[in-house]
């Protein structure tokens, strides 16, 4: 029965507010190997930990990432009120450097860097290649940035010398959307796990592949029986207990 990697995505972000320093902390202290974080830029082009452009549903106030520099971020918290309420009203937005000094500590972590496409179009490929690398130079070895953005993606193939990420991964919603990633050269690809088709192997040139978002056991081992190599998930520890149990009950 062949046993995916499971990644923690966003952190531990069922128990935690999502690309939170305590969610990260939390999915690595569960024993999480591999983690996954989003990345916007703020106004003086300062890599933080953020998915949405806009900040209504993590931070509770209106505006966007983009508009506010990274002083005036620092300020908010990143706090999920709809889903926890005042539980995390103190917690901070992080930035990527923070994520780069927790990476230092728990060298036995890799990090996916997803660079939103929100970012990209903002500030242009150049300058959100940049940010990143000059953040993560100190860990690049534990490092894979993954994107959307196609255009990202391509100069970041073709970029020699020091860079902060150690592999390259593509992200598409659907299978078929693979194609326009052939010849990149990537060492991941993910795909979301409704844009799959319902049967048959999965499999991307050279690249490992992983699937978001999954919490089902039983679901995880039969992507993993077609290919997938990792599985994406908000509640890593539970996901990982469910295997287990499913895979005893297989050897006995």
């Amino acid at each position: 029965m062949p046993m995916p990697e499971l990644i923690a995505h966003r952190g531990y972000a069922a128990r935690y507010p999502e690309n939170s320093l305590p969610g990260i902390e939390a999915a690595v202290a569960a024993g999480a190997r591999y983690v996954e974080v989003d990345v916007q830029l703020s106004a003086d082009q300062v890599p933080v930990l953020f998915h949405d452009q806009d900040l209504q549903r993590v931070c509770g106030v209106s505006g966007a990432v983009h508009e506010r520099d990274v002083a005036q971020l620092l300020r908010l918290h990143a706090a999920e009120p709809g889903r926890f309420g005042d539980r995390f009203a103190d917690n901070p937005v992080a930035t990527l450097a923070q994520l780069s000094e927790l990476l230092r500590r728990e060298p036995q972590v890799t990090a996916f860097i997803e660079a939103k496409t929100e970012a990209v179009e903002r500030f242009g490929v150049p300058a959100v290649l940049e940010a990143i690398a000059r953040t993560l130079a100190p860990v690049a070895a534990q490092c894979v940035l993954i994107s959307f953005s196609l255009p990202l993606l391509t100069r970041a193939a073709s970029v020699t010398g020091v860079r902060g990420w150690r592999a390259l991964g593509g992200v598409v919603d659907r299978w078929e959307d693979r194609h326009a990633l052939a010849g990149l050269g990537l060492e991941w690809l993910f795909c979301d796990v409704a844009g799959l088709p319902p049967e048959g192997g999965l499999a991307f040139e050279t690249a490992r592949l992983a699937v978001y978002e999954v919490d089902d056991a039983r679901q995880a081992l039969d992507l993993a029986a077609r290919g997938v190599a990792a599985i994406e998930t908000f509640a890593l520890p539970e996901l990982r207990e469910g295997i287990e149990r499913l895979a005893g009950l297989a050897d006995e």
